[in-house]
């Protein structure tokens, strides 16, 4: 029932056309590659702290068996030398479910990372499990599992986002309904729906505020969270029971969840999950969201605004509609301006491109990043905002797949 009364409210308001686009012309930025510590390995993510501090994670293949998750930051432009937060032999390394680091908000005396590791035989069975440093990084505590259902089923695309000295928040797809309780073996059925699930920690690992937030949603798309002046948005890929799989947020609005809402009506009808998910950006109380579709064929790379914490977003603007293949990202230039990334399809593979966007439009041309190509191994682009300059991570194939990160100056 909440597709039918969300996308009623859709039609009422925003039904149309997407809104034309202003363009103004401004001098193109240019990518410069920092040398960094990644030997072989991928599944890069970044994070910027309240104080400016750039963390740069990933995982690094040590042998054929055994990962590490390390990090790094980025001092004058120079990538500080790495250290390891955990490695294991029973890990769960996926191309689009990466691990993450994020700060406090105590000025960097407290990170907290996580990653994915293998909880039984299952293929697909794995759980969250997360560190955390009391000591700035020097030192890393036993890791400890945010979702508390025991099942040997699929937990992953962890989004973390901190609240405050002492408190982190979490959310999760959550694979506890889809498990069949005759699982046995490598055999993966699906008995139910995944779910959309959160929760926050304390730098002692304490848990609290264990909710479910959607009960059915899209089986492996990432999700993405930000803080805003009125609490925390998660945007995520919906999943209706006619297999509409659309864009939909949640927000926490004094300490209670708003039911779930889909953003806009592509309309996008698939029976399997694109692996294509969201990426959210909140600076106050305004907010953007990009997001991948494919409806009715078309490929498209679109994004909306929201200048009342995602309470209700504007029509969406097109960002890209020639040959994207999605893997999107955004971040806050100002309050009136965002940098969009994607991936876009070529005749010799694929490039990440880059586009300034506003509530009014797309401010002058897209532009080239950095060459790419469109097999799972180029994974998922990631950037921050670090003072005037933009920090970007990605992966490259190949004889070997190794992380290349790089600045660019948006002024």
């Amino acid at each position: 029932m909440k597709y039918f009364y969300v996308q009623l409210f859709l039609m009422v308001f925003i039904f149309g056309c997407e809104r034309p686009t202003e363009q103004t012309s401004y001098a193109e930025p240019i990518l410069s590659e920092l040398k960094n510590p990644c030997t072989e390995g991928g599944e890069p993510n970044l994070f910027v702290s309240e104080n400016n501090e750039v963390y740069f994670s990933w995982v690094e293949y040590l042998n054929d068996t055994t990962d590490a998750l390390l990090y790094s930051k980025l001092e004058n432009e120079k990538w500080t030398n790495p250290k390891t937060i955990a490695q294991g032999s029973d890990w769960f390394v996926n191309w689009a479910d990466f691990p993450s680091i994020v700060a406090y908000k105590d000025g960097g005396k407290t990170l907290a990372a996580h990653w994915l590791q293998k909880s039984a035989n299952g293929t697909y069975d794995y759980d969250v499990h997360i560190s955390q440093s009391l000591d700035g990084g020097v030192n890393w505590q036993p890791s400890f599992i945010p979702h508390t259902d025991g099942v040997s089923a699929e937990h992953g695309f962890v989004s973390m986002v901190p609240l405050s000295e002492d408190k982190v928040f979490a959310t999760w797809l959550d694979g506890r309904n889809t498990k069949r309780e005759e699982h046995t073996g490598d055999s993966h059925g699906h008995h139910g729906s995944m779910t959309l699930r959160a929760a926050t920690f304390d730098r002692n690992g304490k848990l609290e505020d264990e909710i479910q937030l959607d009960e059915r949603i899209c089986d492996c798309c990432q999700t993405s969270a930000a803080l805003t002046d009125n609490g925390v948005i998660v945007a995520y890929r919906d999943r209706s029971e006619s297999e509409i799989r659309d864009i939909s947020v949640v927000r926490q609005l004094d300490g209670k969840w708003t039911s779930p809402s889909v953003v806009y009506a592509d309309n996008w009808q698939i029976t399997g999950c694109p692996v294509n998910g969201p990426r959210i950006a909140a600076d106050g109380g305004n907010v953007a969201l990009v997001w991948y579709t494919m409806a009715n064929g078309n490929a498209q790379v679109k994004i909306a605004f929201s200048s009342n914490s995602g309470r209700r977003f504007d029509t969406p603007i097109l960002v890209a509609g020639g040959n994207p293949l999605g893997r999107v990202d955004v971040v806050y230039i100002d309050g009136d301006e965002v940098l969009v990334t994607w991936l876009e399809k070529t005749e010799k593979g694929a490039e990440i491109r880059g586009l300034r966007v506003g509530p009014k439009g797309k401010i002058g041309e897209d532009f080239l990043l950095a060459e790419s190509n469109e097999s799972r191994r180029s994974g998922f682009p990631r950037m921050v905002k670090v003072e005037d300059k933009i920090v970007l991570a990605w992966t490259v194939g190949d004889s070997l797949t190794r992380v290349r990160t790089g600045v660019l100056d948006i002024r």
